[in-house]
């Protein structure tokens, strides 16, 4: 694994951008869940196992219709959970490298945490594939609004319904969140549509030159991220995708696949650049 480390190492050294493609494996150092699988979901959710759903059944945006109170249940958790999250320091292992080789970056992400900008990264240099669990949107779609999510929420752990059913800031009716849920076709995509913008312009500058993304936490099951990642790294020979993954590392040569955690791997990495 030290070698791998130090190809690491001289590959960022070598390098002018950096792109960081996220998915939830990111998360697991700082005691989020990944939710990987029906086990997954029910070890980090075990009251959704009693009820007989899954995360995809949480996840479908039909409950803010049928039962609000439900269905906030799941995301007001989540909501609370991502606020009381603080960021493991692979995030700033991160910002360390940019720093310390003038990098320039973005970050590419399927994750709704939040947690990029929670740990300081430039808010104009992230893209949420997903949107946000922190934004709301009215679930009527009475108008093309989107506003942050300052709710509270009271949930009752048994059930898994909230008390509080956030309203629309404009018609006052069920509000949900930003995020583009299983079979959503009511998200609306503005706020993300921005961001991508934001990366397409980015990316007009950034042709020819030495790349390195650096794909974290990306699962099979849901690929957009691994496709970003492999796109990137199959399209110019001058970018070097560097995939961390525990269970899922498998990537073609050149890239390079680092078999375990995020903490672990980005902390291999700062010991190699610390020593070239």
């Amino acid at each position: 694994m030290k070698q791998i480390y130090q190809k690491c190492a001289q590959i960022i050294k070598n390098s002018d951008i950096m792109y960081i493609n996220a998915g939830a494996g990111i998360g697991v150092d700082s005691g989020l869940p990944d939710y990987r699988g029906d086990k997954g979901f029910w070890n980090s959710y075990p009251m959704y196992k009693h009820l007989g759903i899954n995360f995809i059944d949480a996840a479908n945006p039909q409950h803010f219709k049928k039962d609000p109170h439900f269905a906030w249940g799941f995301y007001g958790h989540r909501t609370q959970l991502y606020r009381d999250t603080i960021p493991h320091q692979g995030f700033h292992l991160m910002q360390k490298f940019i720093s310390e080789y003038n990098l320039s970056y973005f970050i590419i992400t399927s994750n709704v945490d939040g947690q990029f900008q929670k740990a300081g990264f430039a808010e104009d240099r992230i893209y949420e594939i997903h949107g946000s669990i922190h934004h709301l949107q009215c679930l009527s779609s009475c108008r093309r609004a989107i506003w942050k999510n300052n709710e509270t929420f009271d949930i009752d752990f048994k059930t898994m319904r909230s008390k509080q059913i956030p309203k629309c800031i404009h018609c006052k009716k069920v509000s949900r969140p930003n995020i583009l849920m299983f079979g959503d076709w009511e998200w609306i995509s503005d706020r993300s549509d921005k961001q991508q913008h934001r990366l397409d312009d980015f990316e007009q500058y950034q042709s020819r030159k030495n790349t390195v993304v650096l794909e974290i936490g990306a699962g099979t099951a849901i690929p957009s991220i691994r496709h970003d990642s492999e796109r990137r790294g199959n399209r110019d020979t001058n970018v070097t995708v560097i995939r961390i993954n525990p269970r899922e590392p498998q990537i073609s040569t050149p890239h390079i696949a680092i078999n375990c955690g995020a903490l672990e791997a980005l902390s291999g990495i700062e010991a190699a650049l610390k020593n070239t």
